[in-house]
């Protein structure tokens, strides 16, 4: 089960963090990968190793919130390999402030990067997908877009990744004609390079003990079985799910 062997990934923000993850994952299944992100260099690096597995691998520069750039992406790969299977939203970006502070400015940057973002990179890949009548959009939200927090103001994220969630739902009803699913993983607080210095404060470790009932952050790889499954033939009716993968934190 699982096997994606001759199945193109597209995973975008793929150059650190949770998207490299995910990459590599993919392609241990056999996938083969377009892999995005502004940092080509970072791309380079992780094409390299991704190949090793013996698989093949696209790195292309984007800027997911450039309605331009996202349509060359979609271009260049289905130009590559000729279709598209599956689209992973991974890229993202935020400004974190309360309500009351918060600039216009810093609210627009984060809406751009984290939801309209996802509808760019949907509109042009889901376009492809839809020509060969097969595809699966898997949307990282996260459990911030299902409840609020006491541990950051962050207002702007909460909201784009609300978006994200009901976007999701709305995808998986249009799309589902065309047999395409959409579904939407919500990570909990897991160690990228960007986070695990803060996870490892012994203020986060008290915060994540009493509000994480596993009492402990996502270690690397634990994102990808969930993003496997949803990306499979075996996931072929499950659609508009919302999966959160965070040690319990949106269930209690």
């Amino acid at each position: 089960m699982f096997d994606l062997k001759g199945r193109v990934v597209v995973v975008s923000g793929a150059s650190s963090g949770l998207g490299a993850q995910m990459a590599e994952g993919f392609a241990k299944q056999g996938a083969d990968l377009v892999i995005t992100a502004r940092r080509v260099e970072r791309l380079e690096e992780l094409s390299d190793k991704i190949r090793k597995l013996g698989v093949k691998c696209l790195p292309i520069k984007c800027d997911v919130t450039d309605t331009e750039s996202v349509n060359n992406a979609a271009a260049i790969a289905e130009k590559e390999f000729g279709k598209i299977d599956v689209l992973v939203n991974c890229a993202g970006s935020a400004k974190n402030a309360g309500v009351l502070e918060m600039t216009d400015e810093e609210w627009d940057f984060t809406i751009g990067a984290d939801m309209t973002s996802v509808f760019l990179v949907t509109r042009a890949f889901a376009n492809i997908m839809k020509k060969n009548n097969y595809g699966r959009i898997i949307n990282i939200a996260s459990m911030y877009g299902l409840v609020g927090n006491t541990a950051i103001d962050t207002v702007a994220y909460h909201t784009a990744k609300g978006g994200v969630v009901n976007f999701t739902r709305a995808v998986a009803a249009e799309l589902a004609k065309y047999n395409i699913t959409c579904n939407a993983i919500c990570p909990g607080y897991f160690a990228t390079e960007l986070t695990v210095d803060t996870l490892n404060t012994e203020a986060f470790q008290s915060y994540m003990k009493a509000t994480v009932p596993l009492a402990r952050y996502g270690n690397e790889g634990e994102l990808n079985p969930g993003a496997i499954f949803l990306a499979s033939d075996e996931a072929s009716y499950v659609t508009g799910v919302i999966l959160p993968i965070d040690g319990g934190y949106t269930a209690v």
